[in-house]
């Protein structure tokens, strides 16, 4: 892939520092050198190929473990054109590593989304990079269901998980399970010692078995306060637990619909700074006009940025994913929580890579890791993106 240089940049370094008119020197796909300043820059280091950023800011790309889809197209499909489309599209918001999110379906129609994940993957894509499988579902409560079909939801079993983990050939990174269930119990051990994150999620679990959960080797949280028992007093339930419990870390929905931007920023305040995970939930209707669209086999309506299930009357019900992108996520935290952007960045580039770990290969800007790499102007938007040193945007 050659050498490039970028340089002209404010980059953004582990341990929330920010390099002004740093640079960052690409080899083949990978981080080569980073330089603090102009002046530490051997001459003739300059290529053809390298990129004046500007002044503006070069982060790390975003990392996404929970996405279903996005501008128009999405993973239950089970077509490998519509893991690349989605690729393209979330590129453009800053996003250049994902995880296909499956949602609760029959074992067939699962398997169909899995295989069709793992070729895309093996092919390439034009934009993000699929970085693996989040199996949301199908072994959750349907007292929590969302818009997760009830009528697919099942007890968990370790033959059907190991029939997944088979056919995704050692790429499922995540699974969001409700550990109270009968069964669910033993998948999470078993998945946890199968080297998966498990996620409580959909879940109607009580305070003790989230310890129980941790205890068998839960160590993340499925959007947190959606989908769950929510804080009583006397019994934290599965909300409190997550914000009780320091070994676990909590995604949040950050678009202001589904947790309210005060809790947002409470979140943040009492969650360690390494346990915050940023996701979208993004669904396929994400980046359409408004209208009628599909979530798996479940019709849903976007209408001023929520998607929600069609009920049988042609109403709107319960919200269904999100058109949130990871950009606007990131705004929304910055504004939500007041905090600076090296402070709110690690939500969405090395915890979310941590959690799945990819943190030794993606989510900052240190030698040896993929040039994985987004310019932001001074509005955060997005003004470039980079996957492994190939520009996919901008």
């Amino acid at each position: 892939m050659g050498k490039m240089l970028f340089y002209n940049a404010n980059v953004y370094v582990p341990g929330g520092k920010v390099l002004d008119g740093g640079a960052v020197f690409v080899q083949d796909g990978k981080i080569a050198r980073v330089f603090r300043a102009a002046a530490d820059i051997p001459a003739g280091l300059k290529t053809g190929d390298s990129v004046d950023v500007g002044g503006n800011r070069l982060v790390p790309g975003f990392i996404d473990v929970h996405v279903h889809g996005g501008g128009g197209f999405d993973v239950m499909s089970g077509d490998p054109g519509d893991i690349a489309g989605m690729s393209i599209f979330h590129a453009a918001k800053g996003t250049t590593s994902f995880l296909a999110t499956t949602l609760t379906d029959s074992r067939e129609k699962i398997e169909k989304a899995v295989a069709a994940t793992v070729k895309a993957m093996e092919a390439g894509t034009p934009g993000a990079e699929p970085a693996g499988i989040h199996l949301e579902g199908p072994f959750l409560n349907a007292e929590r269901c969302g818009a997760q079909d009830p009528k697919y939801i099942r007890g968990g079993t370790i033959a059907e998980l190991d029939g997944y983990m088979r056919l995704a050939k050692g790429n499922v990174r995540l699974i969001t399970i409700a550990p109270e269930q009968e069964g669910n119990m033993e998948v999470v051990r078993y998945a946890a010692k199968a080297g998966i994150t498990v996620s409580i999620g959909h879940s109607d679990a009580n305070l003790a078995t989230v310890r129980e959960a941790i205890a068998a080797g839960a160590t993340h949280v499925t959007h947190l306060f959606n989908g769950m028992r929510g804080i009583h007093h006397r019994e934290p339930g599965t909300a409190g637990a997550a914000l009780m419990f320091d070994e676990l870390a909590v995604e949040l929905i950050c678009d202001g619909i589904h947790v309210h931007k005060d809790l947002v920023s409470y979140v943040y305040r009492v969650k360690p700074a390494d346990k915050i995970v940023l996701i979208t939930d993004c669904v396929q209707a994400a980046g359409q006009p408004d209208g009628e669209y599909r979530l798996a086999d479940l019709p849903v309506i976007l209408k001023d940025g929520q998607v929600r299930l069609k009920n049988a009357d042609g109403s709107a019900g319960n919200l269904a994913g999100s058109s949130l992108t990871l950009d606007k996520a990131l705004q929304n935290a910055r504004s939500y929580t007041n905090k600076s952007l090296a402070e709110v960045l690690p939500s969405l580039t090395i915890n979310p890579a941590r959690q799945i770990g990819l943190d030794r290969r993606k989510g900052s800007i240190e030698q040896g890791k993929d040039a994985d790499l987004v310019i932001l102007d001074d509005g955060l938007h997005v003004l470039a993106t980079y996957v492994k040193g190939k520009k996919v945007f901008g």
